[in-house]
């Protein structure tokens, strides 16, 4: 590499994200590191005052720069408002999607162009790959398919992944620990965060209550209209949920949907639960072209789902329809479908309905 390139490092205090650090550094890039305070509470499981100063440290260990900066208020209008809206609204939100749109390649990518930096990197298990023959950049899966988190990635453009590295996703988790030992980082062995950020405690019900989401009592119904019981409030349950209704109906009963109008939630038998098409809306094609044609492909309605093969319809209105081979069990309004041929991720939206 003739002249060093600039690479602004998202860190989060975990391993991953020290380790694509550590790989950059070692391939001859001018590295800093750089965490965007999120959550406005301490208590969150990211960018927390322990999360910084593990960050800090492996920064330091790495002979890089470290900065933080405060995005609290984007984060609560774009993310944790938009978390609360959307349960309101009878939609079960992603929003680390939300995250990664607005804050990791939105407030992070601006900050580190205008600031002199030619990428940024983050710890994610993905890829990024020019094609030679098209010019367009493309997103790939992550080498080690258990690990790959390419899902929640699908919104990403031609211009954010002409500005990004993804150096852990050539990687298996054991691998990245390793790398981290050996660049002497003391985080190397740190557990993974789970669930939501900015609901620690993973009660999202509780912090819907405290961000002041009303939670009204209704009734749990059938297909005949027979009331089977009362439900704590819309937001308390998703598509698909069998434990916790609280209900004697002599068999299993799955939530099929919830009506906002009338403020009842839907009960039925498994198989009912199955559709063979979804429509989605706020569709992005990485390309950055809306096929023309039908495309065949895979799909992936939920992070830990396997992909099924399908046949992506692109809307006039901009939207999506996705007709699948067999029908798919609990498609959520509100969470993502993405689009897969291969290991290319080809882009996604959010579902709306299924059918």
């Amino acid at each position: 590499m003739s002249e060093k390139k600039k690479v602004l490092v998202a860190m989060s205090g975990g391993v991953d994200s020290s380790a694509a650090a550590a790989l950059l550094v070692q391939q001859g890039y001018q590295c800093d590191g750089a965490m965007l305070k999120l959550a406005p509470n301490e208590d969150s499981r990211c960018c927390s005052a322990d999360d910084a100063e593990d960050a800090r440290q492996a920064a330091t260990r790495l002979g890089m720069r470290f900065y933080v900066f405060n995005e609290t208020a984007r984060f609560r209008r774009c993310v944790m408002d938009k978390f609360v809206a959307e349960y309101g609204a009878g939609r079960t939100p992603n929003p680390c999607i939300d995250c990664n749109r607005e804050l990791k390649f939105g407030a992070l990518l601006d900050r580190a162009l205008t600031l002199g930096y030619d990428y940024i990197a983050t710890g994610h298990y993905a890829r990024v790959a020019l094609d030679e023959t098209t010019g367009k950049y493309r997103l790939l899966r992550g080498a080690e398919r258990r690990k790959d988190q390419s899902y929640v990635l699908y919104q990403l453009t031609q211009r954010q992944l002409a500005h990004l590295l993804l150096p852990v996703g050539d990687y298996d988790k054991p691998a990245i620990r390793d790398k981290a030992r050996q660049a002497g980082l003391d985080n190397a062995d740190k557990g993974d965060s789970q669930d939501i950020c900015f609901v620690p405690d993973g009660d999202y019900v509780g912090f819907l209550r405290r961000e002041g989401l009303p939670l009204t009592p209704g009734d749990f119904v059938d297909r005949d209209g027979r009331v089977l019981g009362r439900h704590k409030g819309l937001p308390c349950y998703t598509a698909g949920q069998r434990k916790g209704l609280g209900v004697s109906a002599g068999k299993h009963v799955y939530v099929l949907s919830k009506n906002g109008a009338d403020n009842t939630i839907l009960l039925g038998d498994d198989a009912e639960l199955y559709a063979s098409s979804l429509l989605a809306s706020h569709v992005n094609w990485i390309s950055g072209e809306t096929p023309a044609q039908p495309v065949r492909c895979a799909a992936k309605t939920r992070y830990s789902q396997t992909e099924a093969p399908c046949t992506a319809y692109p809307l006039p209105d901009g939207g999506l329809r996705v007709v699948f081979d067999q029908p798919q069990r609990a498609i959520t309004p509100g969470q993502a479908v993405v689009l897969y041929d291969g290991d290319v991720v080809l882009g996604g939206g959010t579902i709306e309905k299924s059918e």
